[in-house]
This record gives structure tokens, C-alpha cells and sequence, in this order.
């Protein structure tokens, strides 16, 4: 069973997530990093262009959702270097700290709440977050194209291009897609008709929100949603 609420890391997520039998789906693009915990190992879930599905059998997983790039400057890499990937935070951070965390979230009564103090502690060290980062997300989630997002914010598009490379993992039109799909799913997991979905997320039509669906979770809408 899936769980989450909002962290007291302004933008983040805290989450659980257990087996319930019922068979998990797959992770979808969001444009967010994670830091995880799952049976004693502490993870970094970089950017997804794709569907994610674990391997091996159903386990317990707890985690932070950071919101669209903010993780890199608080984990200290970059985000094309982990994209579509889950690695050991062992391998970003020093071992010797990284298994000094692995304890105290082992012996937490909360391993989520641990994975959160984490995460605070680390903002407190680093800067804030990038102001301009976080209005393009803002002003691509509304569904403003990236060249008018860009001279919005007074850049230009290549250097917007590679400010989002370390961000995101991808450049501003990648997110801005993977941001539409969200959209599109919100909406239509409300039970709005797929028609009326694609015009009020920015589809040119459905059979556009149908095949950006399936690139980028890897089913029809109907089967992601659980139609059949």
C-alpha cells in the first residue's frame, strides 16, 4: 500500500510504500529524484525518462520525493549522471558517513521520518534551491512552450538547456513532456473522458495523448489506469 504526505523539506514528499498483494505498478516519470530506503540499503532513484519496475520479489520501501530539481544541489551530482538509474548513496557520498545514516535510519521506529531528517540536515548545509529552476518548472507545468518559458526568464535556450541537463537529467523539452503527463494523468484518473484529458493537459488531440502515454510509460492509458 502506497502512502505519502508532505514533508517539512518545503517541495519534497515523504512515502511508504508496502506489499499488499495486490502487485505494484510501475514508476512513471515525474521529473523528481528520491532518496530511498529499502532492506538496509539507503539509494538514490535518479530521473526516469521511462517506466521503472523494480526487481525481485515485493518488498517495503520508504522514501523523500524532492521536487524537480532541487535534489542534485542537495545530493552533489549532477542529474544526467544518474538518469535511469538507482544507485547506492555509498556511491555519491563517503562510505564511512553513508553507513553512520544506514544505522540511524535502521534503528529509527520511522525509517521514513529518519530518510526525512536526512534530507533536512543536507538542505541545511547547502544552498537554496535555484529560484529560476523552479519557475520554469512552474511555467512548463502550466503548459507554456520552452522557447517563450526562456525568454520568460531571460535566458537563453541553449544555456537553458544545459542548466537542465544537471537539474533534471534532460533537456526543458524532455520535462516539459514528462510534466504534461502527469497532467494528463491527474486529469484522467478523476474520471475525465480521455478526449477532454488531452485538450486540458496540451495534446494536440487523444491519439497525440495516446501515443505520448505509451513512450513514456510503455501501455495504453486504458491498461495504466487499470481498464483493462
Amino acid at each position: 500500500m502506497y502512502r505519502e504526505r508532505a514533508s517539512r523539506l518545503t517541495g519534497a514528499v515523504v512515502w511508504t510504500n508496502t506489499p499488499d498483494g495486490a502487485g505494484g505498478g510501475p514508476v512513471l516519470p515525474d521529473g523528481c529524484m528520491d532518496l530511498l530506503w529499502s532492506e538496509g540499503r539507503l539509494l538514490v532513484a535518479g530521473p526516469d525518462t521511462g517506466p521503472y519496475v523494480p526487481g525481485g520479489p515485493p518488498r517495503s520501501w520508504a522514501g523523500v520525493r524532492f521536487f524537480p530539481g532541487t535534489a542534485p544541489a542537495l545530493l552533489g551530482v549532477p542529474a544526467h549522471e544518474l538518469l535511469d538509474l538507482r544507485v547506492d548513496l555509498a556511491d555519491l557520498w563517503p562510505a564511512a558517513r553513508v553507513r553512520r545514516l544506514r544505522e540511524c535510519v535502521e534503528a529509527a521506529a520511522d525509517p521514513a521520518t529518519a530518510l526525512e531528517d536526512i534530507a533536512l540536515d543536507r538542505a541545511a548545509r547547502t544552498a537554496a534551491p535555484d529560484r529560476l529552476l523552479h519557475r520554469l518548472v512552474q511555467r512548463l507545468d502550466e503548459g507554456r512552450p520552452v522557447s517563450a518559458t526562456a525568454a520568460e526568464l531571460g535566458i537563453a535556450t541553449r544555456t537553458l538547456h544545459r542548466h537542465c541537463l544537471g537539474a533534471f537529467g534532460y533537456g526543458p523539452k524532455t520535462l516539459a513532456r514528462i510534466l504534461r503527463l502527469q497532467r494528463a494523468l491527474a486529469l484522467a484518473r478523476s474520471g475525465t473522458p480521455y478526449a477532454e484529458t488531452a485538450v486540458r493537459a496540451g495534446y494536440a488531440d487523444q491519439p497525440h495523448l495516446a501515443r505520448e502515454v505509451r513512450e513514456l510509460t510503455g501501455m495504453p492509458l486504458g491498461e495504466l489506469l487499470g481498464g483493462g
